[in-house]
């Protein structure tokens, strides 16, 4: 499991330009599986993406494919956890230590 942080590089109207297509890039990533959950920050300087994938070089894959990073207006910092415990709803994605 990964946090991805998104901070803005850029001012919120260069943003907001790319937000709908950010927006489509999400919804992308939740039909495929990769997304549990995200949204802005508050302040409002970023987001935060809970993320699934195999390994760490996928997630930073799809991380590059965000129209955010292609317009230069985000960095992201990824972070892998190991989910021991979840919400039942979560059940799925918990792991064990080995």
């Amino acid at each position: 499991m990964f946090v991805m942080e998104l901070t803005y590089t850029a001012p919120l109207e260069a943003v907001d330009a790319v937000l709908k297509d950010h927006v489509g890039w999400l919804e992308e990533q939740y039909a495929q599986g990769h997304f549990l959950a995200s949204g802005r920050k508050e302040p409002r300087d970023g987001g935060v993406i809970i993320a699934v994938a195999g390994d760490r070089a996928r997630i930073e894959a799809i991380a590059a494919s965000d129209p955010f990073v292609a317009a230069g207006v985000c960095e992201y910092r990824i972070t892998e956890f190991v989910a021991t415990k979840t919400a039942p709803e979560l059940e799925r994605h918990r792991e064990t230590l080995g």
